[in-house]
């Protein structure tokens, strides 16, 4: 799959999932769900790349020699990102269920 097909479909994911919230909050997060989505997208070439390659390169005479790759450090930095990305998105996801759930119980009163 080509990433601007992985972002394509990371994006409607993300957007479907808020498709429910508040929309000054779905407008708050717009940008968070764009960048989310092209971490996913990066991360999904760098990945081929790894498996191809490795995360370190290992000294073929001598195995003590190693060498971290510089795409392993850059994925594993999108991979922090977008895990920081996805709990700030689900903290607002959250409380925008803990809103909807307030209002059920001022029904009930």
């Amino acid at each position: 799959m080509e990433k601007s097909e992985v972002y394509s479909q990371e994006l409607a994911k993300l957007q479907a999932i808020f498709a429910d919230v508040d929309p000054s909050k779905a407008q708050l997060v717009e940008g968070l769900l764009e960048d989310a989505a092209f971490l996913k997208a990066e991360n999904t070439v760098l990945k081929k790349a790894l498996e191809a390659t490795g995360m370190v390169k290992i000294h073929p005479t001598n195995p003590d020699l190693q060498k971290p790759v510089e795409a392993a450090r850059q994925y594993l930095k999108n991979v922090n990102s977008y895990s920081v990305i996805i709990k700030t998105l689900n903290s607002i996801l959250n409380k925008n269920i803990m809103d909807e759930d307030d209002d059920d119980l001022e029904d009930f009163e």
